[in-house]
């Protein structure tokens, strides 16, 4: 094991990398996308509730079909591998986002309206650091999905350790496979248990705030 690793530290180094690329840009992506709608979507429950249900049937889709329905359109490569990613990520990103944001107590936001601040200024100051927590917990879970379905995405030449276990299945390579599956855990350990301890700290931090309430 840990002679291979030495002797192709840099075809696992490379494709650890590319897949790390791949799950940050997605990511991104995903959080610039699901930030707008739950902006747009908040005021409508109905609304929200459609969107999420149309992004849970997406989610259903078995991650190879839906990337052979987008090859005709987008190409084979990491360009249609992130599109089928971040559509993925908005079913746990919004509805974590949004079910955060509407299970803010009620006495906190009547306060604020009382003090005069306008729905963009509870939004800002209010719900969204109270929803944090189901935030934090969503992105958790979209970086854990991305990271295994990354994998996948090396059957349409988008790259990353998907290259290094389809590669070792198709040898019968044992180290492949197993550094390609390590290397996948790392990745959604460090941002699993990354996240957790953010979460904490900001669960603390709210502790008071809800106290108060």
């Amino acid at each position: 094991m840990i002679r291979y690793l030495t002797e192709h530290y840099e075809l696992l180094g490379n494709a650890f990398a590319e897949h790390l690329w791949l799950v940050l840009v997605t990511l991104v992506l995903s959080l610039l996308v699901s930030a707008l709608l739950s902006l747009v979507l908040i005021r409508s429950e109905k609304a929200s509730n459609l969107v999420i249900q149309l992004f849970g049937v997406i989610y259903s889709i078995p991650s190879l079909a839906l990337f052979a329905i987008l090859i005709p359109v987008t190409g084979l490569g990491d360009k249609t591998a992130i599109l089928v990613l971040c559509a993925y990520n908005q079913y746990l990103l919004l509805r974590n986002i949004l079910t955060g944001m509407r299970n803010v107590d009620r006495n906190l936001l009547e306060a604020g309206t009382g003090m005069g601040m306008s729905s963009w200024q509870l939004l800002r100051t209010v719900q969204i650091p109270l929803a944090m927590p189901s935030i934090l917990a969503g992105i958790r879970l979209s970086i854990i999905s991305t990271t295994g379905i990354t994998t996948i995405a090396a059957a349409i030449k988008a790259g990353g350790l998907g290259t290094v276990l389809f590669s070792g299945m198709r040898t019968m390579n044992v180290y492949k496979i197993l550094w390609g599956t390590i290397l996948c855990v790392v990745i959604a350990l460090i941002a699993d248990l990354g996240l957790k301890q953010i979460e904490n700290r900001v669960e603390k931090k709210l502790g008071g705030m809800r106290t108060e309430a």
